[in-house]
């Protein structure tokens, strides 16, 4: 098959050649051919050298590159080894056949050459999420790749991408089962260093559950033991569950979301006994911090992403100084906050200064203990350092 071919302008080549995978709209010379969105296309540079092979859509990114040089990417050989390759990475951080973790992410995007693909373990489930037409188109050879890396572990295979695909394209979609609909309850049961919960792929945000902050919701366990804790935007409770285990005196989760409230209510009770308390409030965070009288000695602040786009990127900036100034006003003389961004478009710099003018604003000193992160199973190519989206500081509050 004769795949279109794009050319690069003078000097436009240089970031591939540095492995970055996109390859944006201004870049391009001409095209030989009549790529459709989602086509899988040929880059070229200007001397006539094959670059690479990806999927093309109309917009600023225009092809994904999925493999440098030639690949045959109809070739079921060609998902295999990406799979086997993400997964030894898996297994390397020790994720892969942990019996205290068995839900991690196996593809993290760029990250593990595969732009515009994720894909989350939870048991014996894969859920996978497109955000390409492209990557979308091949849902099926990544289910197949899926069956022959893990065999009859895998019993699941669920596509959520419909929330993450172009809306034209969306439009004609549905999630659906690539392997094995299960009958009745989609909740699966799943550990996390020990800690139990319950995800639910068809109806959760993402994919289900964040993965992400597993290594930060283990290092809040050593913070926590005899301690008043707040969770604020909970989502299904994470923070609060691992909290409640490491021997927290008291827990509270504030979640906007009633069903974020019950999930986090199901996860609680899923890993009871424990010895503290525990007490859900259905409320705007904001409101709550504003509102409450309680000083807490440990506080995790994790909003979802205020901006996606750099002109809502001031706007997110103010957002989060006004959380984390109520937030700092309620933390405990000598106690400790967690505070995240996951907005890609405020990086580490912004979002370290930002919290720095919060603390300024309320006046009280502040160490900083630990700058966090995504975990391992979300790696980031080192020639891709947009794939790092998420990050976090751990603060000592005077």
């Amino acid at each position: 098959m004769t795949l279109p071919k794009i050319i690069l302008k003078p000097g436009k080549d240089e970031p591939v050649r540095r492995f970055h995978p996109w390859i944006f709209s201004g870049a391009i010379a001409r095209m030989e051919g009549s790529p459709a969105d989602g086509d899988l296309a040929e880059v070229f540079g200007r001397d006539g050298r094959l670059l690479g092979v990806g999927h093309f859509h109309h917009g600023s990114i225009a092809v994904r590159l999925l493999a440098f040089g030639a690949a045959d990417l109809q070739d079921p050989g060609f998902w295999e080894q990406k799979f086997r390759s993400a997964f030894q990475v898996r297994q390397t951080t020790g994720l892969a056949g942990n019996p205290e973790t068995d839900c991690y992410r196996l593809v993290h995007g760029e990250g593990d050459g595969l732009s515009g693909l994720i894909v989350d373990i939870y048991g014996p489930a894969a859920v996978l999420q497109c955000h390409s037409i492209g990557m979308h188109r091949q849902r099926h050879l990544i289910a197949d790749a899926l069956k022959s890396l893990y065999g009859e572990k895998l019993t699941v295979v669920y596509d959520k991408s419909k929330e993450a695909l172009p809306p034209k394209y969306a439009d004609q979609m549905q999630n659906e089962y690539l392997l094995n609909a299960p009958e009745g309850n989609t909740q699966q049961p799943v550990r996390e260093n020990g800690v139990e919960f319950r995800v639910d792929w068809e109806t959760g945000q993402k994919t289900g559950f964040f993965l992400d902050q597993r290594d930060n919701r283990q290092l809040l366990s050593r913070f926590v033991r005899d301690k008043t804790v707040l969770n604020t935007f909970c989502y299904t409770g994470g923070f609060s569950c691992y909290a409640l285990k490491a021997g927290a005196q008291l827990v509270h989760s504030v979640d906007v979301s009633a069903k974020a409230m019950e999930l986090t209510a199901q996860n609680v009770a899923l890993n009871a006994p424990y010895l503290g308390q525990h007490e859900g409030f259905t409320e705007d965070v904001l409101r709550y911090l504003n509102q409450t009288d309680r000083q807490y000695e440990v506080m995790i602040v994790d909003p979802p992403a205020y901006a996606k786009s750099m002109d809502k990127r001031h706007n997110a900036v103010q957002g989060y100084k006004r959380l984390n100034e109520a937030a700092l006003r309620k933390v405990a003389p000598g106690g400790i906050l967690f505070t995240f961004s996951c907005s890609q478009v405020v990086d580490r710099e912004l979002f370290y200064h930002t919290i720095a003018a919060a603390a300024m604003e309320v006046k009280r000193p502040v160490r900083v203990l630990h700058h966090l992160t995504q975990g391992a199973d979300h790696p980031v190519s080192l020639f891709h350092p947009e794939g790092s989206y998420l990050k976090g500081l751990v603060l000592y509050v005077e």
